[in-house]
């Protein structure tokens, strides 16, 4: 009888870049690379938020190096892949939301969240993949989606947009890439805990309607969404592309 093996969780030996590193889930997937054996390249714009972050990973015994950029600004961003070595994770983490009901959607404000959701994901992943193609990497690319990816929710139709777009691109970018052994997945958190979500959750009335969304009756925490951001850049989900990882305490299943 041949007894299987359970794959490898490890990262030992990959380099992995994260965007949006310096606070909330990117604080959690670089910490989470890291204690996985990956050496990490945080980014974000502020730099004492990466500095800080990449002090503690070191202070662990692990691999960090931080630059701060705008993801935005797609001459800093080719710059930075040109000089890096190439990367075998890619974690396009950092986005934004601005919440409004349709008819007072500043459009100013659609245009900027579809370009940080959207349009920085693409050129990123598009510097990334060209770099690991030349390089023959069988790598990992994950796109910090939504639930709002999936299911629609009032003051949210520009922030939908954005991640109903991101999946498209993740199932798309999934099968073009497949042939080259890069796999291409999504994680979808539900209202987590972060300095992104604290102005909505500061509101009672919308935290007690949100937690009322979700069967498990909780708010998620960043250390729920580091096990997953693990398990979909190691070969342990060597299966699964195109695939949305839902955390989400339920939300989606109503």
């Amino acid at each position: 009888m041949n007894y299987p093996k359970l794959p490898s969780f490890r990262l030992d030996g990959k380099n992995a870049l994260v965007t949006g590193a310096g606070r909330g889930i990117g604080m959690g997937a670089s910490i989470a690379l890291a204690e996985s054996g990956a050496n990490v390249t945080l980014v974000s714009r502020t730099d004492s938020e990466l500095k800080d972050l990449t002090n503690h990973i070191i202070s662990q015994g692990h691999k960090a190096t931080y630059f701060a950029l705008d993801v935005n600004n797609e001459k800093d961003v080719s710059d930075l892949i040109d000089k890096s070595d190439p990367f075998d994770i890619l974690i396009n983490n950092a986005g934004t939301n601005k919440p409004a009901k349709l008819v007072d959607t500043d459009l100013n404000d659609f245009d900027y969240v579809m370009s940080l959701n959207v349009r920085s994901v693409i050129n990123l992943s598009k510097n990334v993949v060209a770099k690991m193609l030349n390089n023959n990497i069988k790598g990992s690319i994950i796109n910090v989606s939504s639930q709002m990816g999936h299911v629609g929710g009032p003051n949210r139709t520009t922030y939908c947009s954005s991640k109903f777009a991101i999946e498209g691109f993740t199932k798309a970018l999934a099968i073009e890439l497949a042939p080259n052994g890069i796999r291409v997945n999504t994680v979808c958190p539900t209202f987590i805990q972060t300095p992104m979500t604290e102005p909505f959750l500061k509101d009672e009335e919308f935290k007690k309607s949100t937690i009322g969304m979700i069967p498990l009756g909780r708010l998620g925490e960043v250390k729920d969404l580091m096990g997953p951001f693990v398990f979909l850049a190691s070969e342990a989900s060597s299966l699964m592309t195109g695939s949305s990882l839902m955390v989400d305490g339920g939300w989606t299943s109503r």
